[in-house]
C-alpha cells in the first residue's frame, strides 16, 4: 500500500516553495484561490505541496521562456473555475441524455 503522506525533503528550493505556498492562504491572488480550493479538496500538507508545485511550474516557465507572470486576480480565477465546472456538468448531462438548463435567477 502506498502512503498518502507527503515526504519530508532536504531540498532547500522545495522548502522555500512550500513556505511560499503556505503563505498563499490569505492572498487575494489567483494562486491564493487555487490554494484554498485545494485545501477544501485535500488535507493541508498535500494542498501546500500542490501549490508549491504550481509555483515551481510558473517559475520554470518564467525562467525558460523569459515571460513575466501577471496575476489575473482571485475573481478571474474563480470565474474561470465556475465556467469550467458548468461546461463539465453540461457535458456529463448530455452524455446521460439530459440537458442542463441555466437558471437566470441569482441565488
Amino acid at each position: 500500500m502506498i502512503s498518502g503522506k507527503t515526504k519530508r525533503v532536504a531540498n532547500r528550493a522545495a522548502q522555500a516553495l512550500r513556505l511560499a505556498a503556505a503563505a498563499l492562504r490569505s492572498s487575494q491572488s489567483a494562486l491564493g484561490a487555487y490554494f484554498r480550493r485545494m485545501c477544501g479538496r485535500m488535507d493541508k500538507p498535500k494542498a501546500v505541496t500542490a501549490a508549491a508545485h504550481k509555483l515551481a511550474r510558473l517559475i520554470y516557465t518564467m525562467l525558460t521562456k523569459g515571460e513575466e507572470y501577471t496575476d489575473q486576480g482571485q475573481n478571474y480565477y474563480e470565474e474561470r473555475y465556475r465556467e469550467r465546472v458548468l461546461r463539465q456538468l453540461a457535458q456529463r448531462a448530455e452524455k446521460m441524455g439530459m440537458k442542463l438548463v441555466v437558471n437566470e435567477q441569482p441565488a
